[in-house]
């Protein structure tokens, strides 16, 4: 009995959970974004949406390889 492939098959459960974060950084940063367009923004808003996205893009940051390491690897 073959199964039924759905939709979001080729999602695995690492990549939503990617995916989910960088929407949730992003919603975060339009957030902070607009409410200090307003005239009077509230700051606890903003400061909270801006530590959310900082600590969002520090966790993403640390999955990317560092340029230095591959130039160590190369000069041996």
């Amino acid at each position: 009995m073959l199964k039924k492939k759905s939709t979001f098959d080729f999602l695995n459960r690492n990549t939503m959970k990617q995916f989910i974060s960088i929407l949730l950084i992003a919603g975060f940063g339009i957030l902070a974004l607009v409410e200090q367009s307003k005239s009077h923004p509230n700051q606890y808003i903003i400061i909270g949406a801006m530590a959310v996205f900082m600590f969002g893009l520090f966790k993403l940051m640390k999955k990317i390889p560092s340029k230095k390491e591959d130039e160590d690897d190369t000069k041996i």
